[in-house]
């Protein structure tokens, strides 16, 4: 019998202030929602333990305003950065009129940009638990299929298996 192979990745959730970043987090890694959140000043991190096929991973999801200066390599250094990437669309579930700050954009123009970039898109509410788990889901999974493709093409680029003819023998 095979063990579970073990993997652990970074996702980072990059939205503007007040979009309900943090929500999506507790939603998912919880199952919890609250009606009122502080601003979240800096990075909120939750972690979530998930089995993906044969794989089992640990992610650690960071909610932020931006991506400057986030890791999302092996070592968490920023070095060998991977993108998988989905978009989020926040369903406008309150007052229109606590929106009017934040950039809406039609769905139709959406879709049609992550179809042409080849971007998963889905519709979340962490309010009504609405396609949170599918696009972590789907986020993990374009995120190990990066991962794996990039391991395998290291690998297979650093072991060379046939002897260099050039080297002699001697005494």
């Amino acid at each position: 019998m095979n063990p579970r192979k073990k993997v652990d990745l970074k996702l980072i959730i990059v939205g503007a202030i007040g979009v309900g970043k943090t929500s999506l987090l507790h939603q998912y890694v919880h199952k919890t929602f609250y009606e009122e959140y502080q601003t979240t000043l800096g990075a909120s991190i939750l972690s979530k333990i998930i089995i993906l096929g044969d794989t089992t991973l640990k992610l650690q999801t960071l909610g932020r305003f931006s991506i400057n200066g986030s890791g999302g390599g092996p070592g968490g250094d920023g070095g060998d950065v991977m993108v998988a990437m989905v978009v989020m669309a926040m369903m406008i579930i309150r007052e229109p009129r606590l929106f009017l700050s934040l950039i809406q954009v039609p769905q139709e123009v959406a879709q049609g940009w992550c179809r042409e970039k080849d971007i998963p898109y889905f519709e979340v509410s962490a309010k009504n638990d609405i396609n949170v788990v599918q696009a972590f889901e789907m986020l993990a999974s374009r995120a190990l299929s990066r991962y794996q493709s990039i391991l395998e093409n290291h690998l297979t680029e650093s072991i060379k298996l046939s002897p260099d003819q050039s080297t002699s023998r001697c005494c």
